[in-house]
């Protein structure tokens, strides 16, 4: 009876250990932080005096208030839209893509980069498995439903890169070519295994991106959303997607666009107008909600008619395909990714400038701010989350 009672205090005693573990790494946003960018008085994007490493940062949100669980060297870059990490479902790996890095021969220090990293996040620290190469100005990447195929949108020579991914590893299989280097490819979104959307900010459209296995064909209808349309979010249910349309950048009011995805042929269905500047977008992993950012001229000289020295986010009710305001509050200048918690309730907004990740607290009708987490030596520039 001792031995069969010990037995199972063991057998207890694993399952708690294990649970543990499994809730020591539940619910955590990836932090990609550029070290080698700042802006000069002139708001110009160059290295600084002295460059220090990018990094990856591990935060729990799975308890408020969030707290930065472990930071680790991975090169990333400002440049792209600020969703250049994916995590796994299960957040046993992650990717991320470095668009830029420190270059001392070129002109503001800074050149394209094509570095893409694997990370596994069971190890303790966290760390780089796999160092593989996209293309030029490598950015947003994401997984096919099935965790099979890799695509990272390749912005300095419009290209789109196509992996296949096997036991947690990258293999590239060619790259598929858009016709125009000067298109700025910047965000992918999976819309099923068949099917995925490619921003282009250089030459405002969205592409329809058709998949066979690894062939990767671009469908002849483009989507019109609206001027040099960037970051771009998918609903959990896949039914909408939402495209900022980051227009001239000068001063003027932006846009997002909603492009309703439930019928045979994918078409833009409404377009908001929002404060200057909307890269940072992200709907709430029910769908419910909409968050948007804006650089609010914060990114602008000061000696600029439009500048502000902070920047926005507001939430947006998604009601079918139209969008209500609900709340507004001032963030951080050089605002970049938004990432909510697993329950919607915790929002993360990156503060490129700052070097910190504003938070804030969401409960369906105001925004209430928290305590900022301070990036020792790099700036936050993109988020990845597990959930939608």
């Amino acid at each position: 009876m001792r031995v069969a009672g010990a037995y199972r205090a063991s057998l207890l005693v694993g399952a708690c250990l294990f649970a543990t573990m499994l809730a020591a790494r539940a619910d955590v946003v990836l932090s990609s932080n550029d070290g080698h960018s700042v802006m000069d008085a002139q708001k110009v994007i160059v290295a600084p005096a002295q460059v220090k490493p990018d990094t990856v940062s591990v935060i729990d949100v799975s308890r408020y208030p969030p707290t930065i669980k472990a930071t680790i060297d991975v090169p990333g870059s400002v440049v792209g839209p600020p969703m250049a990490v994916w995590v796994a479902k299960d957040e046993s790996w992650a990717i991320v893509t470095s668009a830029t890095k420190a270059d001392p021969s070129a002109k503001t220090g800074i050149g394209p980069d094509d570095r893409v990293s694997v990370i596994d996040l069971t190890a303790t620290p966290p760390k780089i498995v796999q160092s593989t190469n996209a293309g030029g100005g490598a950015t947003m990447v994401r997984l096919s439903p099935d965790g099979t195929l890799a695509l990272i949108a390749n912005r300095s020579e419009g290209t789109v890169s196509v992996f296949t991914v096997k036991d947690k590893r990258l293999t590239p299989t060619g790259k598929v070519d858009l016709g125009n280097k000067a298109s700025l490819p910047s965000s992918i979104v999976f819309v099923n295994a068949t099917t995925a959307l490619l921003t282009r900010g250089g030459d405002n459209m969205v592409n329809v991106l058709h998949i066979n296995g690894t062939t990767v064909t671009v469908d002849p209808r483009p989507i019109t959303t609206g001027i040099a349309p960037y970051t771009m979010d998918i609903n959990a249910a896949g039914t909408l997607a939402v495209v900022s349309n980051m227009g001239r950048g000068d001063g003027d009011e932006d846009s997002v666009s909603l492009i309703d995805l439930t019928g045979k042929t994918f078409r833009t269905v409404a377009t908001y107008g929002v404060s200057s500047g909307p890269e940072p977008l992200k709907f709430s992993p029910d769908g419910k909600y909409l968050a948007v950012g804006a650089q609010y001229g914060s990114t602008k000289p000061a000696s600029h008619p439009f500048h502000h020295d902070n920047g926005l986010v507001a939430i947006y009710a998604v009601q079918g395909t139209t969008l209500k305001k609900l709340a507004e509050a001032p963030v951080g200048p050089w605002a970049e990714g938004l990432a909510f918690s697993r329950d919607g309730k915790t929002l993360l907004v990156q503060g490129m400038q700052d070097r910190e990740i504003g938070v804030f607290r969401w409960d369906g009708k105001q925004l209430t701010p928290g305590k900022s987490l301070p990036i020792a030596d790099a700036g936050p520039e993109s988020f990845g989350t597990a959930w939608p």
